[in-house]
């Protein structure tokens, strides 16, 4: 038997379709469950960075939308046709959430305002002010009445007991705001408190500066039938405030029944293993045995894991619950033991403590696998033949590299998962301006060898794509350096990159695109821990705050010597345990099922893209058509079942407080999901606001949320 909707529902009107005008009252529980709910978001954009916000981070779940910017001239107008109809008889209201640019983004006496209060009240249907001023009417006093309106740049702020018993459950309670540069305004905020007698509820609070109470930054306004979730600051999709509340933000609005599915991922990939990495010359600002030195330039010295480095590498693995993946060529221990009597100690140890991590085949010796390099001038180029054709890197020595370093692990007893490989430098895949194609033998090859997931450089290659068997995976580069050992070594190459010439560097930083110049020269004795380790911690942590499950690398060079590795990956992984409650886990996948996640990620925007999936929710029950082979993605409360009675077993797995992930639809391509009773709807405080009536002054919008603030050099 079917348990009823929500009681607001049962009490509220159905909108009278094509007037706009509610009708009487439900008369019943089974009226309300005859109401079919698409599992669709309407967004109303006025152009703004907020409503831009919560639409990536729908469009990064999954979750279907549809978006009217309100600047359009050629735009469809809202009323009562466009936010509900009827399908077989059944009425449907087209959306299940509505988010707004701001708490009346149209002009006084607005149809279409009208219509959309009509339809909220009728269907109950939640509203999201994306960001709109404090006043009686949204639930708050003005600021001007004891709150504060103003720059909230590096403000502590924090989930309260609702909040966390609520929709932002999966934080742990401080939502730090960014202030990343001195000179640029970032975030603006309109801080006060609930106006006398309004039924609001404070999710997310700050202090008000120069007072000792606390102001919304978030709240749920209920009045006249309708429930607003209120935002009272300015962002964009890329600051970690609006990052770290998105997902609470469209649990609120969907009830956590909704499509599409988003977790926080994060996997370092270590690369070289077992072989050794040339090192940065201060001197001669290049790196003597490698392509950007001149042949014959400077002498080699390379930089090796010692067997102290990988017990400090096992010992910080196990100690932080974190599995590193090691890219490994075992042509470099080959080579080791050649040159000292057979002996290589560092192997012996991590083939003792393999157990530990994960294993990626990197080729056997790490030769580059894409065009013959002629090496003979700064930067190389493809050697060409007499005919003035490329010449590439031939199969045999392609296959050499996978199979030769295959074997090699089973002979070590490394279990190396099947399927996955990063080459070298990853090589063989097209790398402009020299090689702006694929090594023709690159694919038959990798099918050959049977590679279903095949690592590439995110900066260089970022979509997945497939290459003979194998699918791309793009990796995100940190930004310390395989030929640094030393935190020395890594300061002068950065600044070498990252200054102007008339700071006394490349230039390079001048001439990339998207690159910027440090100011000044970093100071070696600090420029590592106060410059380059919070950047690309902070680089990082944005990755895995955006829901980005692609991987990132580093060599195994940053995990000896000074361990110049550690503090980032430190750095992320502390500031996330500070950020996210024990039931939001960081999602730590090897290489593998990183791809298939993103194969199924694209397959899935790819059917909503077409309108090839239909959802929607009629009672307690969801039902779910997509085309065939492609698993729907879903979010949905705790207790949901699948199939009409919950005869298939739970749904999806348990994630910052809700289920989700990935099912296959039965075989007509439809998927029948069975939600658990909803809670009680929250008892209302007193009626009434006080009103102090005026209208909303223009919502500021800071220079950092109007454009990127600047991090420093980037890449």
């Amino acid at each position: 038997m079917k348990r009823s909707l929500r009681t607001a529902m049962l009490t509220a009107g159905v909108l009278l379709l094509g007037s706009g005008v509610p009708a009487a009252p439900l008369a019943s529980a089974a009226a309300a469950e005859a109401v079919r709910v698409d599992l669709r978001v309407l967004v109303v954009s006025d152009g703004g960075p907020a409503t831009a916000a919560i639409a990536a981070e729908l469009a990064g779940a999954g979750t279907p939308y549809t978006l009217v910017d309100l600047t359009r001239p050629n735009r469809p107008v809202i009323d009562a046709a466009f936010l509900a109809d009827t399908v077989d008889g059944r009425p449907r209201a087209k959306y299940q959430a509505v988010v707004l640019p701001n708490d009346e983004p149209f002009p006084a006496g607005s149809a279409e305002m009208a219509a959309l209060v009509a339809y909220e009240k009728a269907y109950g249907v939640p509203q999201v002010d994306a960001y709109t001023y404090a006043r009686p009417q949204n639930g708050l006093d003005y600021p001007v009445y004891g709150g504060y309106l103003g720059s909230v740049d590096g403000v502590r702020a924090e989930v309260t007991a609702a909040g966390r018993s609520g929709p932002f459950g999966y934080l742990d309670g401080a939502v730090p705001f960014e202030d990343n540069s001195p000179t640029v305004s970032e975030s603006y905020a309109f801080l006060s408190k609930p106006a006398t007698g309004a039924d609001f509820t404070t999710y997310v609070e700050a202090p008000i500066p120069g007072r000792t109470g606390r102001g919304v930054l978030v709240g749920e306004y209920r009045h006249d039938g309708r429930r607003e979730l209120v935002v009272t600051f300015a962002y964009n999709q890329h600051q970690q405030q609006f990052r770290l509340l998105a997902r609470g933000i469209v649990d609120w609005m969907t009830q956590s029944v909704r499509l599409g599915t988003s977790r926080n991922h994060f996997a370092v990939h270590v690369d070289d293993v077992f072989a050794a990495d040339d090192r940065w010359d201060s001197t001669l600002n290049c790196t003597p045995g490698d392509v950007d030195c001149a042949p014959g330039t400077g002498t080699p010295n390379p930089i090796r894991m010692t067997p102290d480095d990988v017990a400090y590498a096992t010992d910080w693995s196990r100690r932080r619950g974190f599995t590193l993946d090691m890219a490994f060529n075992g042509g470099g221990s080959v080579e080791h033991r050649e040159e000292n009597g057979g002996a290589d100690p560092t192997a012996d140890r991590l083939v003792a403590d393999r157990e530990t991590y994960r294993w990626i085949n990197h080729t056997y010796d790490h030769p580059y696998l894409g065009c013959e390099q002629d090496v003979s001038t700064v930067p190389w180029t493809c050697a060409v033949g007499p005919d003035g054709t490329t010449k590439w890197v031939s199969r045999a020595e392609l296959d050499h590299q996978i199979a030769d370093n295959q074997r090699w692990a089973e002979q070590a007893g490394l279990t190396v998962r099947a399927g996955e490989l990063v080459t070298g430098e990853h090589s063989g895949l097209r790398l402009l301006p020299q090689q702006p194609e694929d090594n023709p033998q690159l694919a038959p090859s990798l099918t050959a060898h049977v590679v279903s997931w095949l690592g590439a450089d995110n900066s260089r290659d970022p979509g997945q794509r497939p290459v003979g068997s194998a699918l791309t995976v793009a990796r995100h580069p940190i930004n310390i350096f395989y030929n640094a050992g030393r935190v020395a070594e890594q300061v002068d190459e950065y600044n070498w990159i990252y200054t102007s010439r008339a700071q006394g560097g490349s230039g390079l930083c001048e001439n990339l695109p998207g690159t910027t110049c440090l100011d000044a020269p970093l100071d070696p004795a600090t420029g590592y821990t106060g410059h380059i380790v919070p950047l690309e911690t902070r680089t990082a942590l944005g990755h895995v705050l955006s829901g980005d499950p692609k991987p990132h690398f580093v060599h195994q060079s940053n995990l000896a010597e000074d361990r110049i590795g550690y503090p980032v990956l430190d750095g992320v992984l502390d500031a996330y345990q500070g950020l996210f409650a024990d039931s939001t886990p960081l999602v730590n996948l090897p290489m593998s099922a990183i791809g298939a996640e993103l194969r199924d990620r694209a397959a899935w925007d790819a059917a909503l893209a077409a309108d090839r999936v239909t959802a929607y929710r009629i009672g307690d029950t969801v039902t779910v058509s997509a085309p065939e082979g492609v698993p729907v993605a879903a979010t949905l409360p705790a207790g949901t079942r699948i199939g009409t009675d919950g005869e298939g077993g739970a749904f999806g797995e348990p994630y910052a407080g809700t289920l989700s992930g990935r099912v296959a639809a039965g075989a007509d391509g439809t998927l029948v999901l069975d939600l658990p009773a909803p809670p009680a709807a929250p008892a209302a405080h007193a009626p009434g606001v006080a009103e102090r009536h005026g209208p909303p002054p223009r919502t500021p919008v800071p220079a950092g949320v109007a454009r990127p603030v600047p991090y420093g050099a980037e890449r």
